[in-house]
């Protein structure tokens, strides 16, 4: 089974946590897909890689890039792994098809819209009784607490 760990954003947008949830993966000798919503979105995430901070620098690509193999971060809005990434990263809501194609997924949900923090809750309970191995981060002022 996979292991899932949802990320519950409430004091910094997406734009900004996600460079740091992908150093953290990156740290760990992880390839990672990041799965959005939407080709719009996957470009607006690949412009906030490249300045979220000025002396740091996350390999990355898209399919605007091309070379998927090459890319130790691919942004995608589709369902692939074309680099062999052993993480998945999920936002937008996005749902995950296949868990047990990656040894680790994030699924990271914006806590401050309603929605997105219920539709998270039906994530869970869904992982949950297909048996995954689940953790819950809560974005705190002091950074991440895994929660119980």
């Amino acid at each position: 089974m996979a292991e899932i760990g949802f990320y519950h954003l409430l004091s910094t947008p997406l734009e900004r946590a996600l460079p740091k949830l992908l150093e953290r993966a990156r740290a760990n000798d992880h390839r990672v897909v990041v799965r959005a919503g939407s080709p719009e979105r996957v470009e607006h995430l690949n412009a906030a890689l490249w300045t979220y901070e000025d002396a740091a620098f996350l390999p990355h690509g898209s399919a605007r890039d091309g070379n998927p193999a090459a890319q130790p971060i691919w942004l995608t809005h589709f369902d692939e792994n074309p680099n062999g990434a052993s993480m998945l990263v999920l936002v937008d809501g996005i749902e995950m098809a296949d868990p047990k194609a990656f040894a680790r997924c994030a699924d990271v949900f914006d806590g401050n819209d309603a929605k997105a923090v219920e539709a998270a809750r039906r994530r869970w309970r869904r992982a949950r009784e297909a048996g995954h191995s689940l953790t819950y981060w809560q974005q705190t002022a002091s950074g991440w607490e895994q929660k119980g």
